[in-house]
């Protein structure tokens, strides 16, 4: 990553349901589909912070203890032009029915095996799509 762009720090979650689908966001005014999640604010820790936004964004309510933390990974920002995000990543089963509110115009479920054909963030498209196939791989062996 180049040293003189700003780092926004986000939390972001692999939000999948019983079939094996991944949960895409698209904010609205943006055309591109993402992890759901969102900044970090100082002082939060990233899980509570993936949480607050889950529940704002979606109306879901997120486990600690269903949460598995994937690391961080840093990505050119897809709204923000001379910004990358610094991600704490988490692999997160859907718990509940996932509503559109705040800031999200529309969802989107990207099917296992299935290229997408959707606009994809940086982030989604280089890390957080290639981790959900290896989670994929790894439930089912």
């Amino acid at each position: 990553m180049s040293e003189g762009l700003q780092r926004i720090r986000i939390a972001a979650a692999l939000l999948t349901d019983a079939r094996g689908r991944l949960l895409l966001v698209r904010k609205r005014g943006t055309a591109w589909f993402m992890q759901p999640g969102g900044k970090i604010e100082p002082g939060e820790q990233p899980f509570d912070a993936l949480a607050r936004e889950l529940r704002e964004e979606l109306g879901l309510a997120a486990s600690p203890e269903a949460a598995r933390h994937c690391g961080r990974f840093t990505a050119p920002a897809a709204n923000e032009p001379g910004f990358i995000v610094e991600a704490e990543l988490f692999a997160l089963p859907l718990d509940g029915e996932a509503q559109p509110a705040a800031e999200i115009a529309e969802i989107a479920w990207l099917e296992p095996g299935t290229p997408s054909a959707l606009p994809l963030a940086p982030l989604t498209r280089d890390h957080a799509l290639p981790l959900w196939r290896s989670l994929l791989t790894e439930t089912s062996r």
